[in-house]
């Protein structure tokens, strides 16, 4: 069975999704870390959650990240067959590649997305992330069926991403880190070691404005998690409370241009290829404007793990 854990206030909530209502968990831990290391507190409160006379209603409650931070943010690039194609990629063929966040950029599920002043191409990507629950030593080997001893649980995420920040420049970790730039939440849904069967069948959406733009299972994913973790466990450790992205479905702003295009583009020096790129760009509406809207789920279809909804308004500052 699922927990949905919450965090407001400073404090750690375990939300009844039946009811809507949340209930203050008895524990001391202060930081993600902290509380996946209590799960007897956890668990004690989610079977009393229903009895409480302290519950309150969810949507009262100023929602926080539920993943505290500093921790590590990693992230997967092109790890959607369908993101792979809207970017001019062989699915097949994508070399598994990860960048770090600054968990700086962590910020809450419904706190609004700032665009720095010289920023102009804002983009969405909605991810699912695995919040690790034991150490990831060095050269860890990561089995599907070892995937429950070092995942504890499950978020919405946001990869913010500042185009013209990243693509000119080469510099994934600078165009992703700004603050706002990681909405995470709102609850972190902690599984039982069955639930894990179900995580090809979540459904990653997103609309902004209402309209769907991105809409894929992690079916779609092409390093599946346990490969992802042993990759990655090559060259860099994790601890209890990081944060692993795991990639993005298509339907970003972005897309490949046509192939016509791209090669007549290769053909220029790269100050006029980028200005032109950069130019035709800016006339995408697709990009996130000032007060824009951005809601994304991740659930199965059954409701048998659901995300919950995250909703970011978008403000330029």
């Amino acid at each position: 069975m699922t927990i949905g854990v919450l965090r407001a206030g400073g404090h750690w909530w375990v939300e009844d999704p039946g009811t809507a209502r949340a209930l203050e968990i008895g524990t001391s831990a202060r930081v993600t870390a902290e509380l996946l290391a209590d799960r007897a507190a956890v668990d004690k409160a989610a079977r009393q959650v229903g009895d409480s006379t302290r519950a309150v209603d969810v949507a009262d409650l100023e929602l926080e990240s539920p993943v505290t931070t500093p921790c590590r943010v990693v992230a997967q690039m092109v790890n959607y067959r369908s993101h792979a194609k809207d970017s001019g990629f062989d699915p097949d063929s994508v070399p598994p590649t990860f960048f770090r966040k600054a968990s700086s950029s962590v910020t809450g599920p419904r706190s609004t997305i700032v665009r720095p002043a010289h920023v102009t191409l804002l983009d969405y990507e909605v991810e699912l992330g695995l919040v690790l629950g034991a150490d990831l030593p060095l050269n860890t080997a990561v089995s599907e069926a070892d995937l429950p001893r070092y995942v504890a649980g499950l978020v919405i995420t946001d990869d913010v991403s500042a185009r013209d920040i990243q693509l000119p420049k080469g510099q994934f970790y600078e165009s992703k880190s700004y603050p706002t730039f990681t909405p995470v939440g709102p609850r972190l849904v902690l599984l039982d070691e069955g639930d894990f069967a179900h995580l090809d069948r979540l459904r990653l959406r997103l609309w902004v404005n209402d309209v769907l733009r991105q809409d894929r299972t992690a079916a779609d994913m092409i390093v599946r998690p346990a490969r992802a973790l042993t990759l990655l466990a090559r060259f860099q450790a994790l601890a209890p409370g990081d944060l692993l992205l795991t990639g993005t479905p298509g339907g970003t702003a972005l897309k490949a241009p046509p192939k016509p295009v791209e090669i007549v583009g290769n053909l220029l020096p790269p100050a006029v290829k980028w200005r032109t790129f950069l130019g035709r760009q800016q006339r995408n509406r697709s990009y996130l404007q000032d007060g824009d809207v951005v809601t994304a789920t991740i659930a199965t279809a059954d409701g048998t793990i659901d995300l919950g909804t995250q909703r970011t308004p978008v403000e330029h500052r």
